[in-house]
């Protein structure tokens, strides 16, 4: 890795907690293969320190930065610029600074998609069931309209997530071509309906997540009844943490393909480091090393 010096660029990640984030690692090790000036720390901001943490990084020039928990939402506010997914999604996980100008980025949804066509799925107009209106779960919702999946519905329960999504969802249909809609995730007849006509299932929250592993978001019967989860159904959950949920192993015990969030993690982490460096990371050696 090139010795710091006067013109190394800083990098970093803000959240509560950090402290087990893969992101420096897969940065710093990308950054040593392809001989770049840059480092990538991680610093323990909430939103109640984050707007002066903001003028602090502004003030010291820093290249860019990733936003996790919980500052994605409040990162929006304190954007000079936002992209179009930013715009719609009204979440923020990666800034890059421009001579002081910071334009916010969201590249979650980013990720998800080339993860998905990593494990060998093609989206474009696909129907998707997408599960939770948070902060990742509508990245993947704008996104997956940005790259034509054809129509997703969208299960949530009504939580203070709910009337944002349907903002959101307002603007996807105004503004692209996929056709979405909002549902009650207590609508049980109707949630049978639209799993049984999807071609992928998305689960995105935080339900089976480690150490309540035992939890999942669907019925265990519903696995049983091939006219509800089909084989041919692809299902995805944006955890990884343990590597196989409940529902991905109940929906491999039904026939389905599966695929987890690790390599969310990856491809969000390499759109935000071709972002600040103009460079593709090396993947498919991060992969190895650090997934």
């Amino acid at each position: 890795m090139k010795e710091l010096t006067g013109t190394t660029l800083l990098t970093g990640l803000l959240g509560k907690p950090v402290k087990h984030s893969k992101s420096p690692l897969m940065h710093n090790k990308a950054f040593e293969l392809l001989d770049l000036d840059y480092r990538y720390l991680c610093f323990e901001v909430d939103t109640d320190g984050l707007k002066t943490a903001i003028e602090g990084l502004r003030t010291l020039g820093v290249r860019g930065f990733n936003l996790t928990m919980p500052n994605k939402n409040l990162m929006c506010e304190l954007c000079d610029k936002l992209d179009i997914g930013s715009e719609i999604s009204g979440a923020v996980n990666t800034v890059v600074n421009d001579n002081g100008v910071f334009t916010g980025y969201t590249t979650d949804g980013v990720g998800f998609m080339r993860a998905a066509k990593d494990a060998g799925h093609d989206l474009t107009g696909k129907k998707m069931v997408l599960l939770g209106a948070g902060g990742v779960a509508s990245a993947i919702l704008v996104q997956a309209a940005l790259d034509k999946v054809a129509e997703i519905k969208v299960f949530s329960i009504r939580d203070q997530f709910f009337s944002r999504a349907e903002g959101i969802v307002d603007q996807i249909n105004n503004k692209t071509s996929c056709k979405v809609s909002l549902y009650d995730f207590d609508d049980e007849s109707l949630f049978k309906t639209a799993l049984s006509e999807a071609d992928i299932l998305v689960n995105g929250t935080s339900v089976g997540m480690s150490p309540k592993v035992d939890a999942c978001i669907i019925k265990d019967e519903y696995f049983k009844d091939s006219s509800i989860i089909k084989p041919s159904l692809v299902v995805s959950d944006v955890i990884y943490e343990p590597a196989e949920t409940k529902l991905l192993r109940l929906a491999k015990e039904a026939g389905c393909s599966t695929f987890n969030g690790m390599y969310m993690l990856l491809y969000q982490g390499a759109e935000s480091f071709r972002l600040w460096t103009g460079k593709e990371m090396p993947t498919d050696t991060i992969k190895e090393l650090y997934f």
